[in-house]
């Protein structure tokens, strides 16, 4: 990810919330004997995406590694007979992967003080060797796929997987990584080009397992937007897919004996990747903005008139000198009336070019309300100019200066389908999570399964937040706890909050009695300087 936010930070102050209680005193458990009860931790291996890989901060690094939820329960299993836990580190700590030397992900994220506050802000989550301490130089990250590892590993987290991925025979071939039809991270680890990673995970024989898989079957649809565009578009996956997928990977992982933990799938529209821009992010006090204004009402003032004549005055764009306002989006669940503006502008005398261009703009956009949510990203390309629509404009006969005039995100050209979840998109997501959800449920009940309700530990968080030892584990991007700065994956303390909750189900279901780790033990920020 290499979005430096900086439109974000331009507008917005990041309120700081205070994670620490006035009660430093340390908390410690009660002397217990560590026994598995039913349970046996000897042959530990994890599937799923990369929440199992201790994906943080944008990427994938040793130290993220290190923090993730399966590695932290594998730790607490060895003090009950659990056995060696190994997983494929990647070469460093600046994050990401290389094809061939060339870079294809990464490098991680850090949080970047500006020490310049005044515009432009860069301050926030910013890639390595982007903005980089003066005492920091970032080198590109060295981790190459096409030099495989060898050997088994027991995290079998594989960022970016769905669930169907993790019995697609091919998901590790390396040549189908430029193609997309397979996982770079995967290819790094296969047995083979034709193995799966279902495959190469029961090869271990597991006499325990965790499985959190099914996120990315309604986070890629999230993230995109809910695009519409073919081309672009990155489908919910089929229910029906996911339960025969879902069902076979429990049966197979426990067809041998084997017990486990498995997590069920929060609401992804819950997360800080689309909490954190504000549907209203324009600033009169902005200077690239507020003087602006009055220019832009008068320009959208026979827009609006449009709107009122054609019975449709909460499309009307106006932007305040008081306030904050809202952006302008496309909402392609409205009504097209590209037509209906062009004919009644010409009506009204506007000559038949500008009518055209109006009607192209405006035909189904709208300002963006409460029940929009806007991707974490939105916030670069906000004000900006986009140069995709500067010639598409052109081509509809405008000179580059009034395309340009036209084509700023959110403020004059109606932010796309791909910045925004619109509330139809939101309730699919919520439909398919809650379907999904029950297929979990169902198979945890079948098999006597440990279960983690990571959608339930969301919700907790979006309402308040959590508890955590000394700590509230709240769910705002960077100061929260919980969010790393991708605004997506858990932080190294929230990943350890996890694995406490999932020794937690372990040892109500199976009677163990793992230890719990401490969150003072586990950052929520790594230092840029960390290599």
């Amino acid at each position: 990810m290499n979005t430096q936010y900086k439109w974000l930070l331009i507008l917005l102050v990041f309120g700081f919330i205070g994670c620490e209680s006035d009660d430093d005193a340390p908390v410690t458990d009660a002397e217990v004997a560590i026994t598995s009860g039913t349970a046996d931790f000897s042959k530990f291996v994890a599937l799923g995406n990369s929440l199992t890989a201790g994906f943080t901060d944008g990427a994938l690094f040793i130290a993220g590694q290190e923090d993730s939820y399966p590695n932290i329960l594998a730790q607490q299993f060895a003090k009950a007979g659990g056995g060696e836990f190994t997983q494929p580190l990647m070469n460093d700590n600046i994050g990401g992967v290389l094809l061939g030397g060339t870079q294809i992900q990464g490098p991680r994220l850090y949080f970047y003080s500006d020490p310049d506050p005044e515009p432009p802000n860069l301050s926030g989550p910013t890639p390595l060797g982007i903005v980089p301490p003066t005492d920091f130089e970032a080198e590109n990250p060295t981790t190459d796929i096409t030099s495989p590892l060898s050997g088994s590993f027991n995290n079998m987290g594989i960022p970016g997987a769905k669930s169907f991925h993790l019995v697609a025979p091919g998901y590790g071939d390396v040549a189908g990584v430029p193609v997309g039809t397979a996982n770079p991270y995967y290819a790094r680890i296969a047995s083979s080009a034709t193995s799966t990673v279902l495959e190469d995970a029961m090869a271990q024989n597991p006499t325990f397992f965790s499985l959190w898989i099914g996120n990315n079957d309604v986070l890629g649809y999230a993230l995109s937007g809910g695009e519409s565009d073919p081309g672009m578009a990155d489908p919910i996956t089929d229910i029906g897919i996911f339960t025969n997928v879902y069902n076979t990977l429990v049966s197979t992982l426990t067809s041998g004996g084997a017990k486990g933990v498995v997590f069920n799938i929060p609401d992804v529209t819950s997360i800080a990747h689309f909490t954190t821009v504000p549907f209203a992010p324009l600033d009169p006090t902005n200077p690239g903005f507020g003087p602006l204004i009055p220019t832009l009402n008068a320009q959208f003032a026979s827009l609006n008139g449009v709107f009122a004549f054609l019975g449709v005055p909460e499309r009307s764009i106006q932007f305040a000198t008081d306030a904050a306002s809202a952006v302008v989006i496309k909402d392609e669940s409205l009504t097209d009336l590209s037509t209906e503006i062009t004919q009644t502008l010409i009506a009204n005398m506007v000559d038949p070019g500008t009518a055209a261009v109006t009607g192209f703009l405006y035909g189904q956009a709208r300002p963006a309300n409460e029940n929009d949510l806007l991707v974490l990203p939105s916030s670069s390309i906000i004000g900006q100019v986009n140069t995709d629509a500067v010639a598409t404009l052109m081509g509809l006969g405008l000179s580059q200066e009034q395309a340009g005039q036209l084509a700023v995100n959110g403020v004059t050209y109606p932010l796309e389908d791909k910045w925004v979840l619109l509330p139809s998109e939101q309730q699919e997501i919520a439909t398919a999570t809650t379907a999904f959800n029950a297929v979990i449920d169902a198979a945890v009940q079948q098999e006597g399964l440990a279960f983690v309700d990571a959608n339930g530990f969301l919700n907790e968080v979006s309402e308040g937040g959590i508890q955590y030892d000394e700590f509230l584990i709240q769910g705002n991007l960077v100061f929260g706890g919980l969010f790393s700065l991708d605004g997506v994956h858990p932080t190294a303390r929230g990943y350890s909050f996890l694995a406490n909750a999932a020794s937690e189900a372990i040892n109500t279901t199976y009677g163990s009695t793992l230890p719990m780790v401490k969150a003072a033990d586990y950052p929520t920020f790594y230092s840029p300087s960390l290599q």
